[in-house]
């Protein structure tokens, strides 16, 4: 394995999250100049000489054994994800800049699939979190995304640029930091991607919360919940989701959005159903972002 500084720059703000107390460590004598574990103190509770800490810290290029990465993992508390997230960093890092990847495709039998679960939300979620396919009822929930330029066919986009879905999600900062933690986990399986460094870029110059996100290089992982909307047609709803890992199409997922069964949720959906068709349920394939 390779070596990089954004698995350095991890390290370091894992380590400024913690404090002595938190990771059991103790106290070094002498005034703290910076917050968090001193790499000193990180170096103890993984087990490893302050000079190597030092050295992954900044970069270098040496070659740690998975259980010194373990020792670090549990000396900085990661949990399961930013574990993953970090072993990505290191196993990823790539020194050239990428190539665009291959256009994203939806097999048809997966298009089918959105067709028959009509009565519930559905979506399949390409690299970046772009929105590859949708059936009706989940354009109508959220917006047409066949109706956005390719480019913008992006839900990590959508939720943290367009004023609609500020007004849309009622507990946006959450779900907003959620889809900005599960792009940091996208950029540590595929660093140096032009797609997506171009969203970064773009997200960053236009959105302050944004950038403190991507500053705390916050990782999140969750496939499975509970979402609070207040439609502009239909009212107020609570809806559980489910993230499927598609095994035969690793970098798609599909998301599938439910209200418990009698429910004032449930009656939503069926209301909202029934207005206006606001979209196709098949999107149109995206194009790359250089326009090909």
């Amino acid at each position: 394995m390779g070596q990089s500084a954004e698995f350095g720059k991890f390290l370091k703000v894992m380590r400024a999250r913690l404090s002595p107390e938190d990771a059991g460590a103790q106290e070094s004598s002498g005034s703290r100049r910076v917050p968090g574990l001193r790499r000193e103190e990180v170096a103890r509770l993984s087990g490893v000489s302050t000079d190597y800490y030092t050295r992954l810290e900044q970069g270098r290029n040496i070659h740690p054994s998975k259980a010194v990465l373990d020792s670090v993992a549990r000396a900085l508390r990661l949990d399961a994800g930013e574990q993953a997230h970090m072993m990505d960093l290191l196993e990823h890092c790539a020194s050239s800049a990428g190539n665009p990847g291959p256009v994203q495709k939806v097999r048809p039998a997966l298009r089918q699939l959105l067709d028959a679960v009509g009565d519930v939300p559905a979506m399949v979620l390409g690299r970046r979190a772009d929105v590859l396919a949708g059936n009706r009822l989940a354009y109508l929930l959220f917006t047409d995304f066949t109706a956005l330029p390719a480019p913008e066919r992006n839900l990590t986009r959508w939720i943290i640029l367009d004023p609609s879905a500020g007004a849309l999600f009622r507990d946006w900062k959450t779900v907003a930091a959620e889809a900005v933690g599960a792009l940091r986990m996208d950029v540590g399986r595929h660093p140096n991607d032009p797609q997506t460094n171009q969203l970064v870029g773009e997200l960053a110059v236009h959105s302050e919360h944004f950038r403190q996100w991507w500053a705390g290089h916050r990782v999140a992982t969750r496939s499975a919940g509970t979402v609070r909307l207040h439609h502009p047609v239909v009212g107020d709803l609570e809806l559980n989701f489910e993230t499927l890992s598609l095994p035969d199409d690793p970098d798609q997922l599909l998301r599938v959005y439910s209200a418990k069964a009698g429910s004032p949720s449930s009656d939503a959906l069926t209301l909202l159903s029934f207005g206006e068709v606001g979209a196709d349920a098949q999107a149109p394939e995206p194009a790359r972002r250089d326009g090909t």
